[in-house]
């Protein structure tokens, strides 16, 4: 890494990786960060408490610690810690059904079992992640027109989106244009949705 760069989530993952392997804590810290929703998304899938959540997320992160020297490509770093993630949860899961007193119903096992059938719902976390990923490598003025009218809610309205970015209302639609064509470029890049 290059005196003075900052590591962020913005980075690839190899050049996370590699700083991470290298000691860096930032590199670590931007890891985890651009990580942590999708890590945590998927015990609450599972029905988990934040506290449970909160506990697999930190086994994850112990894990991905101790494997990051291993790991060959870090471009499938977000489906390793996918697939990290769901067996922990389903572990949790399964620990919590054989704890409980009363039998479990059919609807319980239907539940479970569908979830697990549903491989698709990880496909969705994983295109969710790799939108956030492409995003925030947006530039400035892409990303935050992006944010205001698709991640916010209630979305921003054009004059006050206007007044913010610096442009005339009439420009905010090919401006839009212009970034959401930017952002499915970053997004074929990195063999994304």
């Amino acid at each position: 890494m290059s005196p003075g760069s900052r590591p962020d989530a913005s980075w690839a993952d190899e050049r996370l990786v590699q700083g991470c392997l290298q000691g860096d804590e930032r590199a670590w810290a931007a890891l985890i960060g651009k990580y942590k929703r999708l890590i945590y998304s998927i015990p609450f899938r599972y029905g988990a408490t934040p506290a449970d959540a909160a506990d697999i997320f930190q086994s994850v992160c112990s894990e991905l610690l101790a494997e990051l020297p291993r790991i060959r490509d870090a471009r499938s770093l977000r489906s390793w810690l996918t697939t990290v993630t769901a067996r922990r949860a389903l572990r949790w899961k399964q620990s919590r059904l054989r704890r409980r007193e009363d039998t479990l119903d059919t609807t319980d096992a239907g539940e479970d079992a569908g979830f697990l059938a549903a491989p698709d719902e990880f496909a969705e976390l994983e295109r969710s992640q790799a939108v956030t990923e492409a995003v925030a490598r947006l530039g400035d003025r892409c990303r935050l027109l992006v944010q205001r009218l698709f991640f916010d809610d209630p979305p921003l309205p054009y004059e006050e989106l206007a007044r913010e970015l610096g442009l005339a209302t009439g420009s905010i639609g090919f401006t839009r244009a212009r970034c959401l064509e930017k952002l499915r470029a970053l997004l074929e890049e990195e063999g994304g949705p």
